[in-house]
C-alpha cells in the first residue's frame, strides 16, 4: 500500500465531500482505540473544524486515558481541534433503570451494550446538527463489510466512512504514518461496550489478520472444505458472522406493494 498517498487521497476526499455538502467539519467519537484516532487524525488533516467527543459509559481507565492522550496529541498538532467531553455514565444508568427487568440476563447485558452505542451516535448526531458538522465513522473494511462487528445505528449510524476501505492491518500503516501515539498504536482492540478489559479478538475469536485471510479466501470463492485445522476454524467463524450480520450490511428491505394493488 502507498501509505502517504492513500493519506493524501483520504484527505482530499473528505475536505470535498464537507465543501459539496456545504457542511463545516467533522464531528468524531474518540474511544482510545486505532479507528477512531486514525480517523480523527485524518479528519484533522483537512483544515476544516473537527470536534472529538469523549463519551465514557462506565469505560475502562486505561482506553479513557488512550483517549485522552491522542486528543492532547491531536491538539498540539492541529490548530482546528476542539474537543467536548460528554459523560455518558448517569445516562446509561438512568435508562437501565427506566427498562424493565427481563429473565434473560446474557441476552439483556448484549442488549446494553448495543444500546451505549447507540447512546453515543445520538450524542455524535447532537453536535453535528448544532454546529453544522459530518459524523466521521470510524468502521474498518472488515467490520463494515466482513463480520459486521458494529452496532447497527449505533456506531454503524454516521454520514461518511473514511476508512471503510482500509482493513485493519491497513489502518495501523495509516496510524503509524500519521504518527497516533504508541499507547494506541499497542494496544488490543477492542468496542469498549462492556466496561471490563475484553478485547475484539475476544469476542469474535479470530484476530484482525486472521479475518483479513478469511475475508480474502471468501472473494476468491473458497469454502470450508479448502482448509483444516485452524484456518478451517477461522474461516468458519468468518463466514458464519458474516451471514448472521447480513442485516447490517445490506439496504433494509422495502415491502413492495404490486402495481395491481395500489
Amino acid at each position: 500500500m502507498q501509505t502517504e498517498k492513500v493519506i493524501e487521497h483520504i484527505v482530499k476526499w473528505l475536505k470535498g465531500y464537507a465543501e459539496n455538502a456545504k457542511m463545516k467539519g467533522f464531528v468524531v467519537g474518540v474511544s482510545g482505540g486505532i479507528d477512531s484516532a486514525v480517523t480523527s487524525t485524518l479528519c484533522a488533516k483537512t483544515g476544516l473544524d473537527l470536534l472529538v467527543l469523549e463519551m465514557p459509559i462506565h469505560q475502562g481507565k486505561n482506553q479513557v486515558t488512550r483517549a485522552d492522550k491522542h486528543i492532547d496529541w491531536l491538539q498540539s498538532n492541529f490548530k482546528n481541534v476542539k474537543r467536548q467531553p460528554v459523560n455518558l455514565t448517569p445516562v446509561f444508568d438512568s435508562l437501565v433503570e427506566t427498562l424493565p427487568p427481563v429473565d434473560n440476563e446474557e441476552e439483556r447485558f448484549m442488549s446494553l451494550a448495543n444500546t451505549r452505542a447507540r447512546l453515543r451516535m445520538t450524542t455524535l448526531y447532537y453536535f453535528a446538527a448544532l454546529k453544522k458538522y459530518l459524523v466521521a465513522g470510524t468502521g474498518n473494511k472488515v467490520e463494515d463489510f466482513g463480520v459486521g462487528f458494529y452496532t447497527k445505528y449505533g456506531d454503524g449510524g454516521v454520514d461518511l466512512s473514511p476508512i471503510a476501505d482500509l482493513v485493519k492491518t491497513e489502518v495501523y500503516a495509516v496510524g503509524g504514518a500519521l504518527g497516533v501515539i504508541q499507547e494506541i498504536m499497542e494496544a488490543a482492540p477492542t468496542d469498549g461496550l462492556w466496561g471490563d478489559n475484553r478485547t475484539d479478538e475476544d469476542q469474535i475469536g479470530a484476530s484482525y489478520p486472521e479475518l483479513e485471510w478469511a475475508m480474502e479466501m471468501d472473494e476468491k470463492g473458497k469454502t470450508a472444505d479448502d482448509f483444516s485445522d485452524r484456518e478451517r476454524e477461522v474461516f468458519t467463524i468468518y463466514k458464519r458472522l458474516n451471514s448472521v450480520n447480513q442485516h447490517k450490511m445490506v439496504p433494509i428491505p422495502i415491502c413492495h406493494i404490486p402495481a395491481e394493488l395500489k
